[in-house]
């Protein structure tokens, strides 16, 4: 039964959803057994450019770290606003939507490729604030819990969880380049075209269009609403991991 509840849950995923989570958790998996190692997945422009080595650009988004919290933490924050971008403004547009992966991670790549950014050999954490990011910027009046210690508007999301990696002793380069890819798709796509003399930048390819056809969809269907803030009953009653929906005043 729990079975059939957990597959009928996961084929009911957006597409995009369904499979970049997969992809993390299956690349995670095949580490945690040394089928692959880090070694084989991580950035590296020599070997991607002159050896063609062509897989790490897409390996270096899916691989979080060993099974530990923090791969949990990750992984639960990039379902959830992954798949509430997804059912909420790109939903009935995936092709959007995989542009913007497209988009996202080219610019990531770019930026690192270039040595801007240094010694970051694995995307999947910027990544996730990227998607927090734009979510957070077309939420923008929905309240926030963090942790049950503050409460805040979504907007100032991703910052939190910048000044939370702080706390971890991370380093905060990751964090800061995702908010910087997210501004920017955010302002192509939702400030510049409502300027003056602006439009959209950005335009979907017919390819694309064609590759992610929608499909009908499941009268059972039952989507995320997007205006609902990722989080996680962790433990039991009170225990929260990541944000959580504060009740809204009269």
């Amino acid at each position: 039964m729990a079975y059939q509840t957990f597959q009928q849950e996961y084929m009911q995923m957006p597409a995009i959803t369904r499979a970049y989570t997969t992809s993390c958790v299956l690349t995670t998996l095949a580490v945690q057994l040394e089928i692959l190692t880090p070694f084989q997945l991580y950035f590296n422009p020599e070997l991607i450019f002159k050896q063609f080595q062509i897989w790490r650009l897409l390996t270096n988004f899916m691989f979080f770290g060993n099974i530990g919290f923090n791969f949990f933490f990750n992984m639960i924050f990039t379902y959830r606003y992954c798949r509430m971008l997804e059912e909420g403004s790109f939903r009935g547009r995936t092709a959007d939507f995989l542009l913007m992966f497209i988009f996202g991670g080219s610019i990531m790549t770019a930026i690192v490729a270039s040595g801007l950014v240094v010694n970051q050999v694995f995307l999947g954490q910027a990544f996730t604030i990227m998607l927090v990011y734009v979510w957070s910027r077309r939420n923008p009046y929905v309240r926030m819990n963090f942790f049950g210690l503050l409460n805040f508007q979504a907007p100032y999301l991703p910052w939190v969880l910048l000044g939370f990696s702080l706390l971890l002793g991370n380093s905060i380069m990751v964090d800061l380049m995702g908010i910087a890819v997210g501004h920017f798709y955010f302002y192509l796509e939702d400030v510049f075209p409502l300027q003056p003399g602006g439009f959209r930048m950005l335009k979907t390819p017919a390819f694309l269009k064609w590759l992610c056809n929608p499909v009908h969809e499941d009268p059972a269907y039952n989507p995320l609403p997007e205006d609902r803030p990722g989080g996680f009953d962790w433990g039991g009653e009170g225990e929260r991991l990541g944000a959580q929906d504060e009740p809204r005043g009269d």
